[in-house]
């Protein structure tokens, strides 16, 4: 091992370590935890759904960190830098942090000759958790990666689970429908312990799960909602009510949903992490993410989002909508190759004036010459047109020379794609030619 010296080192051998991308069980990861003595001192929070868990996660953090508690948050992927998917006390981790921990995980994983086998999301889960777990928080935030029942975060119990948006996505995995995938996200739950379900209309199977486990439901519309006006927003949970709070930094009408469920999980855990309402007010109001719904100040308008399934691209749809009016939008999309791209591109297809779709840096993606053929295929608009480009930034750059001030540029789809445009920082647009 003494040629992994980089985290860069690190990340590529894991790669090649297992024969899948993704192999569904907790059978492996469990015992190398095992043989690790994983474990955590604090409260957990475990974070799972189709959409809105990174959102989730961050409102969590925000509030918890000016409440004053020492807090640790996992999520994945990352936009730009693996380092994003860890951080200790508001702070992402640096490198240097996490190769000490990966050495950790290969030395439990070939403990007393006897070799276990790792995938890279269940080897970089892993170091994650026992950075954590070593760092002495005071509460942990950890993001499901892919289902619930099945992914590596599930090897630990968490306090409270919340459950965001449920729909269509990793069917190949999950299941064919939303029933069969809230089965999947409902293996998170606990007995006897809460579980938010933020989702406003949650498949069957969630709600039976909790009721068959023992699982304490706290539902949006049964045991939480919120109510509001263009000015503000109220909450009402069991025994407890905010009034009067500022809207989340974060934009889109969604975010409510998210931030009701968040209020829900902290109302739940108020013997053990009791927060003020102010704690709640100041969080919501400076928390940030990049890449949901992110507006970048300029001109043209500059939009990202990372909206990469039906549901989330539905959204996205809404919140461009209530912008405003543009003469004309400009799209980049990228997206992976077994995603259901047909129904993105119908929903959002309206809004959209100009395409720019574009090959992302990974065998998993589908190429813009692919995604271009797909959208002439179910376009009936005259007045649209697309091209194809190698990368993210070269669609970009394509868009920006295309647009007029008064133009809109919205770019989403896979992280790849609104991380290959952030990965330089965030973009300002302001093209010198469009200058009188």
């Amino acid at each position: 091992m003494e040629h992994l010296t980089t985290l860069d080192d690190w990340l590529a051998y894991c790669e090649r370590l297992h024969p899948k991308n993704i192999d569904m069980g907790l059978e492996r990861v469990r015992a190398v935890a095992e043989r690790m003595g994983l474990k955590f001192e604090c409260p957990i929070i475990t974070v799972a759904g189709t959409n809105g868990k990174g959102s989730t996660c961050a409102m969590l953090e925000a509030i918890l960190m000016e409440s004053g508690y020492r807090t640790g948050v996992y999520t994945s992927p990352h936009l730009v830098h693996f380092e994003e998917r860890c951080r200790v006390r508001g702070d992402i981790v640096g490198a240097a942090e996490l190769v000490a921990e990966f050495g950790r995980v290969e030395n439990a994983r070939r403990q007393n000759d006897e070799e276990i086998s790792l995938t890279y999301f269940e080897f970089t889960t892993l170091a994650i958790l026992q950075l954590l777990a070593h760092a002495k928080l005071d509460v942990v935030i950890l993001e499901v990666g892919l289902g619930g029942r099945l992914d590596a975060v599930n090897i630990l119990d968490a306090d409270c689970a919340v459950i965001t948006s449920i729909d269509l996505d990793h069917m190949e995995l999950l299941g064919k429908d939303r029933e069969s995938i809230g089965f999947e996200k409902a293996g998170i739950m606990r007995a006897g312990r809460p579980v938010v379900v933020s989702d406003p209309v949650p498949p069957q199977s969630v709600i039976d799960h909790a009721a068959a486990l023992g699982a304490d439901l706290w539902r949006f519309g049964h045991d939480f909602n919120f109510s509001g006006d263009k000015l503000q927003w109220n909450w009402a949970g069991r025994g407890r009510r905010y009034a009067g709070l500022a809207y989340p930094a974060l934009r889109g009408a969604n975010q409510l949903v998210n931030a009701a469920g968040v209020l829900a999980a902290l109302a739940a855990l108020r013997d053990r992490l009791p927060v003020t309402a102010q704690s709640v007010r100041n969080g919501l109001s400076m928390v940030e993410l990049p890449g949901r719904f992110q507006i970048v100040p300029g001109q043209p308008a500059l939009v990202l989002d990372v909206a990469h399934n039906p549901h989330a691209v539905a959204a996205l749809s809404e919140n461009l909508d209530a912008m405003g009016f543009y003469p004309c939008t400009h799209a980049v999309f990228g997206a992976m190759a077994d995603k259901d791209v047909g129904p993105m591109l119908k929903r959002i297809g309206p809004l959209v004036d100009q395409w720019y779709f574009t090959d992302l840096p990974t065998p998993r993606a589908a190429t813009g010459e692919g995604l271009r053929l797909l959208w002439q295929a179910g376009n009936t608009r005259a007045d649209a047109s697309a091209q194809a480009y190698a990368s993210p930034e070269a669609a970009l750059q394509a868009a920006v020379k295309a647009a007029n001030p008064t133009d809109r540029i919205v770019v989403f789809g896979s992280f790849h794609t609104v991380g290959g445009i952030l990965k330089d920082g965030v973009p300002r647009l302001s093209a010198p030619h469009f200058s009188a």
